[in-house]
């Protein structure tokens, strides 16, 4: 975002590092840190992770549970999600740094591209990121704890903890199973939703959660394939970075027909409605993960955002499929 010149008027001079008139020099706007603290939770991933809780919950219930404990599931799981972003964010500042792609996050941009004349300092602080997601995942602990209970509470924990120290930690900078690992932590949601409703988990909410565990490397390797340099330039081994095109490609084929068959398994306890939605949705999938293979194979530009946009709407959409289905209790087998 480019500062505004016309508050100082023409010709005026600014010191170097003040701030808007009214701020004195160093100092940055409330609405600066609490836009950087707000960003650094990655709504956008959030919003995703809710798409999975809300059908998982109808599921579980065989309904729509009660309000109450929809709105309570949803903001202990969005509070958790936003904790292990945020000190995701925190951790992974030296990375995001080096990327185009995560160079304006709130921790490595300056102040001024979040609205502030801050001069070069950034947006938010280490220290402010770190205490906003230990905050962040106690508020989700004792929400999901005293208001739902306490399974969920410890599975929305497991979530933060082992997206901060298994995949950040652990595997991110270290190996390119990183994501097929670390991406376990995505999954946990779904956990979470059915535990709330039903006080523990099944066999379906595991059926569930190996969807998304199948779901999550094509998902993230047609990403990585795009910002394949970026990846690189940070020294991250993501697999596009240590991988031929055409293994990645191969592999993402791969876990998208396991992804598929496990989405059929669930169609026992879902119904037939459900399993077709699932097939039809699934052969959409495996359309484009073998285009993406076939580009790769005849040379031609691989295009994999294509591939990265349909996951996000095959989701969304497999899971709306779930949420009707649940709600149509005659059509079971």
């Amino acid at each position: 975002m480019t500062q505004a010149t016309g508050a100082l008027g023409p010709g005026a001079a600014q010191a170097p590092g003040a701030l808007d008139p009214g701020l004195p020099p160093g100092r940055r706007g409330v609405s600066v840190v609490v836009r950087g603290l707000f960003l650094l939770t990655k709504p956008r991933i959030i919003e995703l992770l809710l798409v999975t809780t809300l059908p998982t919950m109808m599921l579980a219930d065989r309904g729509f549970p009660s309000l109450w404990l929809v709105l309570v599931t949803l903001a202990g799981g969005a509070l958790a999600a936003g904790s292990a972003n945020t000190l995701n964010c925190y951790l992974d500042r030296d990375i995001d740094a080096v990327m185009k792609r995560t160079s304006r996050r709130p921790l490595v941009a300056s102040a001024s591209a979040h609205g502030s004349r801050a001069g070069g300092a950034t947006a938010i602080k280490p220290g402010e990121a770190l205490v906003s997601g230990i905050l962040l995942g106690a508020a989700s602990t004792l929400l999901l704890g005293l208001l739902a209970n306490w399974l969920a509470a410890a599975l929305a924990d497991a979530a933060i903890l082992f997206y901060v120290f298994v995949y950040t930690l652990g595997l991110k900078r270290r190996t390119a199973s990183n994501i097929v690992i670390g991406g376990a932590a995505g999954c946990f949601p779904v956990l979470v939703g059915w535990a709330a409703v039903t006080g523990r988990v099944s066999w379906w909410a595991g059926v569930l959660f190996a969807v998304i565990f199948f779901w999550t490397p094509p998902h993230f390797w047609a990403l990585a394939m795009k910002f394949r340099d970026d990846y690189a330039a940070a020294n991250v081994p993501m697999l596009p970075v240590v991988a031929a095109p055409a293994t990645v490609a191969r592999k993402i084929v791969g876990y998208s027909y396991a992804m598929v068959g496990v989405t059929l398994l669930l169609t026992p306890y879902a119904g037939w409605i459900y399993g077709c939605c699932a097939a039809l949705l699934g052969g959409w999938f495996l359309a484009e993960a073998h285009r993406l293979r076939g580009r790769i194979a005849a040379g031609s530009a691989p295009a994999p955002m294509r591939l990265f946009h349909l996951s996000i709407a095959y989701l969304t959409l497999l899971f709306a499929a779930v949420a009707v289905t649940a709600l149509l209790p005659w059509h079971r087998w």
